[in-house]
């Protein structure tokens, strides 16, 4: 692989990671009025890996199924960064042990509802940057059967 290209991967990834961050974190500020660092980090993970997801699927491929598997990632990425913020390091930045289907505490299998929306707009922001920014393939899904622009 060339230099620009290493480059170019690592600059659009940064790129992508920064907007997850922000957006998360942005979503933590709305929802519970407070946030930790450690949240920005995690949404920008969690856009990665959604992003790394939907370049990898066709463009034919059923854009809800992309959202439950992207909301399912979500969720494992929660999972696991829980138990090494919470129960590992002990930070205590977030506790769900009181809400139902709750696994360790660190996530409710009620939020992968929240998290398959949350796909939706990581989807969509991951193909709007790469369109717009990096001149990549103008994005085209479909919901279920039928194309849509």
């Amino acid at each position: 692989m060339k230099v620009e290209n290493i480059t170019s991967y690592v600059i659009k990834n940064l790129t992508i990671w920064l907007w997850g961050g922000f957006i998360y974190y942005l979503i933590e500020m709305v929802w519970r009025g407070h946030s930790h660092p450690s949240m920005f980090i995690i949404g920008g993970i969690c856009l990665l890996v959604v992003a790394r997801m939907n370049n990898f699927f066709p463009w034919e491929m059923a854009l809800a199924l992309q959202c439950v598997l992207g909301g399912i990632a979500i969720t494992v990425i929660e999972l696991v960064a829980g138990c090494v913020i919470n129960l590992w390091l002990g930070w205590g930045v977030w506790d769900y042990s009181g809400l139902p289907f709750n696994i360790l505490g660190q996530v409710s299998l009620f939020f992968i509802f929240a998290w398959t929306g949350l796909a939706l707009v990581c989807i969509y922001l991951d193909d709007y940057l790469r369109w717009k920014l990096y001149n990549e393939e103008r994005p085209r899904y479909r919901w279920f059967s039928s194309e849509v622009d």
